[in-house]
């Protein structure tokens, strides 16, 4: 949905108003989310900075796509540092769990994630292979264990 597409009248002067530009980054000065995302109201609707900045500029987002911040920088409303990217792509550049988790070359007990040593659960977790194979074997021997000490108290 294009923010400027439902605007009856663009006012970039109030839009510029709230912006201080540095070097390098146009920074929102306005309102901003919980997230610390620019945030302004455009004709009764509360908008995201970055988005309308974007679209004022470089045109329509693409439906389910999503604009990340070259700059890391949630507040900065510069066109030339908005990218239109998936919501994955965008949540893989980010400082998110999944971002961390999906840099990981290794399991947790120093065993490299391979193609060869990697299982993937129904929900793309990745599982260590040597890891679930020595997890399976000392859960089979603890069985064994368990059940020859319990039907030796039986026949007793």
């Amino acid at each position: 949905m294009s923010i400027l597409r439902y605007t009856k009248h663009v006012d970039t002067s109030r839009f510029f108003a709230k912006v201080t530009t540095t070097s390098t980054c146009w920074l929102w000065k306005g309102g901003t989310s919980k997230k610390g995302y620019g945030r302004f109201w455009q004709n009764g609707r509360s908008v995201a900075a970055h988005r309308f900045s974007y679209e004022l500029v470089r045109g329509k987002i693409p439906e389910g796509k999503q604009i990340d911040h070259l700059c890391r920088r949630h507040n900065c409303v510069n066109p030339a540092h908005l990218e239109v990217v998936t919501p994955r792509e965008n949540l893989m550049r980010g400082e998110t769990l999944a971002a961390a988790n999906a840099a990981k070359t290794h399991c947790p007990k120093g065993h490299q994630f391979t193609e060869s040593n990697t299982y993937y659960t129904s929900a793309k977790r990745r599982l260590c292979k040597t890891c679930c194979k020595a997890r399976n074997d000392a859960t089979a021997e603890y069985r064994r264990r368990y059940y020859a000490q319990r039907s030796h108290h039986i026949m007793s």
